[in-house]
């Protein structure tokens, strides 16, 4: 299972990543090149997720990560 605090730890070394409602975008944790390297390690493990097609209120939060991460591996 990919844990979404673990590669938000990896790529936006903050460890405000951990709880799981902290306001990534907003806070400036999650930048655009922080995206942008999200979606290419999410690529990288398998998952093809299109960003320009899913709810962007899932990116706000740890745990809306958790649940685009867990939709992306259900299918």
């Amino acid at each position: 299972m990919i844990n979404a605090k673990e590669l938000l730890m990896e790529i936006c070394e903050d460890e405000r990543v951990l709880d799981d409602n902290q306001e990534l975008i907003e806070s400036g944790i999650l930048d655009s090149y922080a995206y942008i390297m999200l979606f290419s390690k999410l690529d990288d493990l398998g998952l093809e997720i299109q960003p320009t097609r899913l709810d962007k209120s899932l990116l706000k939060t740890p745990a809306g990560i958790q649940e685009l991460i867990n939709r992306a591996t259900k299918k």
